[in-house]
């Protein structure tokens, strides 16, 4: 048998698609190995804290979907999704104001895989797609891997700047890009928790539809919020120029992995042949089972619930933030899972990262969230999991690092040069120990 001579690690690296050099594992999965660790205080991973979705709920619909449909629930389903569970995602979407046709939606393997087919469907390698910055890391990933052109757009405190967004498609159309959507998490994103206004929403819109570029709009922590709903989803003003992506992960649970998008009505064709080429059939007993629970629990209740363990955890968090850390900057999320803080200056949140470990904490690095490198001078902490006690604790290991930092660039920024960030702006010490 003969084959390309590749490298001694890989002697099929000649062989593969150019897209898969765009397959590379995320800063956050990455930190999955440390994170696991039980002396490991982990404010690092979004994940949902399932041990409040009380057992018989999900114990109940499991045990009648196997009595009463367990032939069917085994099986092969259709390319779009089960009839019944659409119907009921129609009911979840109208609390954020969208109204639609049942027609329109097509049941995925979670909201990843449906921001994977739309990115199939729509991106050549080269095409621009526009993000907020910091935007979704795992989007980043999906769209490297297809070989999307990624362009931030520049946020603040309220999300996407409008004029912003403007000023960037004027310079992209300028140098000849083609831009194919805007992709933007606009309800307590993630990894900045901030939440873009109604005012620019419609902004946004508009500049978008003036334009010809689609609005990829996901929208998994819509529900879960604390003091005040959000504002309602682009999608409920916009039927033509917008997919919306929902997910049951965060409001039942993410084991189930089921997600959903709706598009306009050609584009849902698509999407269907998309989902029937890459998997056939959604699961069918996933789709069952939450159809089941939707059907016979009082969900709305249980994600009040969610709500209910979210703010807590989110008060635990800004509040050790004030009590260990009062000189540092980060947003007040009114939902979701996540604190987006800014570091003091020429500190390095990937740099620095090791000996937060040693320290038994983790976070994510800034840069995971960025296309192009920047971010390095923040970090995302996450409140979902932990509880509070243990958030507490998180930040006041956390604040031993960052101290130890500040220590350690004042002993040494007389000493020692000052390194650049890819800002050529914006110096850098980087102190010895976080050299790692």
């Amino acid at each position: 048998m003969s084959h390309s001579t590749g490298t001694n690690l890989d002697p099929w690296y000649d062989s593969y698609a150019a897209r898969s050099a765009g397959l590379a594992a995320s800063e956050v999965r990455a930190l999955f190995a440390v994170a696991s660790r039980p002396e490991v205080v982990s404010l690092a991973g979004g994940m949902p804290y399932v041990s409040a979705l009380p057992k018989e709920l999900v114990q109940g619909a499991l045990d009648r979907v196997l009595n009463d449909y367990g032939a069917q629930a085994m099986q092969y389903g259709s390319g779009q999704g089960l009839p019944q569970l659409r119907e009921q995602i129609l009911d979840v979407m109208a609390l954020e104001g969208i109204r639609a046709s049942v027609d329109d939606l097509v049941v995925t393997t979670g909201s990843q895989h449906a921001l994977e087919l739309v990115t199939k469907l729509f991106i050549d390698a080269g095409d621009v797609v526009l993000a907020e910055a910091p935007t979704y890391v795992t989007a980043l990933v999906v769209f490297r891997s297809f070989q999307a052109d990624v362009q931030h757009v520049i946020t603040d405190e309220r999300g996407i700047v409008p004029e912003a967004l403007r000023e960037r498609i004027r310079s992209l159309r300028a140098e000849g890009k083609r831009i194919k959507f805007l992709y933007t998490v606009p309800s307590f994103g993630n990894p900045s928790g901030v939440t873009l206004p109604w005012d620019r929403r419609t902004e946004i819109l508009e500049i978008c539809r003036s334009e010809g570029i689609l609005v990829l709009e996901d929208n998994p922590y819509g529900l879960l919020w604390f003091d005040r709903p959000a504002p309602h989803a682009m999608r409920s003003v916009e039927e033509d120029g917008v997919i919306y992506l929902g997910t049951f992960s965060k409001t039942l649970a993410p084991g189930f992995r089921v997600g959903w998008a709706l598009a306009p009505h050609a584009i849902r064709e698509k999407l269907i042949l998309a989902n029937e080429a890459a998997i056939l059939s959604p699961s069918s007993f996933s789709q069952y089972v939450i159809s089941e629970y939707l059907s016979s629990a009082d969900w709305q209740g249980q994600i009040e619930t969610f709500r209910g363990v979210y703010r807590a955890r989110r008060d635990a968090m800004l509040a050790a933030l004030d009590d260990y850390l009062p000189d540092l900057s980060w947003t007040h999320p009114d939902g979701g899972f996540y604190v987006w803080v800014t570091l003091p200056d020429h500190l390095d949140s990937k740099a620095m990262l090791p000996r937060a470990v040693k320290e038994l904490v983790a976070y994510t690095p800034g840069t995971a969230f960025y296309a192009d490198g920047g971010g390095r001078s923040h970090m995302r902490l996450s409140f979902c999991y932990p509880t509070p006690e243990f958030i507490r604790e998180g930040i006041r290991r956390l604040s031993v690092v960052i101290n130890g930092e500040l220590d350690l660039l004042t002993e040494f920024s007389q000493t020692r040069p000052l390194e650049l960030r890819n800002d050529p702006t914006e110096p850098v010490f980087v102190p010895p120990t976080s050299l790692t």
